[in-house]
């Protein structure tokens, strides 16, 4: 439902029937249509030059116009109300707090951890040794394949067995809370924003404050059309 394009249409309307009236009734019907369409035609057009640029009318078209104003804004909105130093900073002593009851748990991380590239690695570092060309004789590095799940299924007990000591588990949540990790992703944070900001175009940061506000918008042209029309009725009963 277009609220703004039905005020319109009632003031119009209410125009009309005052032309064509005769008797006591014109003059409030006349003023209150009048005044109702002109209280509700201005606001529309405001609104209207709210988004849209409208030439020879200074100040149109302002949230286009201001472009570079409304990407700054958006940006320190997000840095310094969501993702400000302070905020981090009592996220990461949460994590701590909670944790120091329950470790870390790093299990799912390691288990999900592809370690080919280290037996890879071991391999190869094997096959460049005096050993290799002894191995060599044996199949080469062929004769290490065999090795491979157990390899990785060791490293992976060896991994959660670290990841879980006590001395590992106190130096992480040390690091957690000395500040340098939320330094590091408040930076972070900061070139992601600034990245996603630069895709933006005038148009898109229309389209954007348009779709949250627009809607609700329509409302001051129906209350513009409503004390525009009161206006019109009191004064249609005013002496002149």
């Amino acid at each position: 439902m277009n609220k703004s394009l039905i005020t319109n249409v009632v003031a119009a309307s209410l125009v009309t029937t005052g032309l064509v009236l005769d008797g006591p009734l014109h003059d409030p019907v006349l003023a209150t249509g009048l005044f109702a369409l002109a209280g509700s035609v201005t606001n529309w057009l405001a609104i209207h030059m709210l988004f849209e640029k409208v030439p020879g009318l200074y100040g149109s078209g302002v949230i286009t116009e201001r472009f570079e104003e409304f990407k700054l804004a958006i940006k320190e909105l997000i840095m310094n109300q969501f993702f400000n130093q302070a905020n981090l900073d009592r996220f990461f002593n949460e994590i701590v707090a909670d944790t120091a009851q329950h470790p870390l748990e790093f299990h799912d991380i390691i288990e999900k951890t592809d370690l080919n590239p280290a037996f890879d690695s071991l391999v190869s570092t094997i096959m460049e040794s005096s050993f290799g060309s002894m191995l060599g004789m044996f199949g080469g590095a062929d004769a290490l394949k065999p090795l491979k799940e157990p390899f990785i299924v060791k490293m992976k007990i060896a991994i959660n067995e670290i990841a879980h000591s006590q001395q590992f588990q106190s130096s992480v949540k040390e690091k957690l809370s000395s500040g340098l990790v939320s330094d590091d992703i408040h930076q972070q944070i900061n070139q992601i924003v600034d990245s996603r900001l630069d895709e933006l175009t005038p148009l898109m940061v229309k389209e954007i404050i348009q779709t949250m506000i627009r809607q609700h918008l329509g409302w001051l042209v129906v209350w513009g059309g409503v004390f525009g029309g009161l206006i019109g009725l009191t004064t249609s009963f005013l002496p002149l």
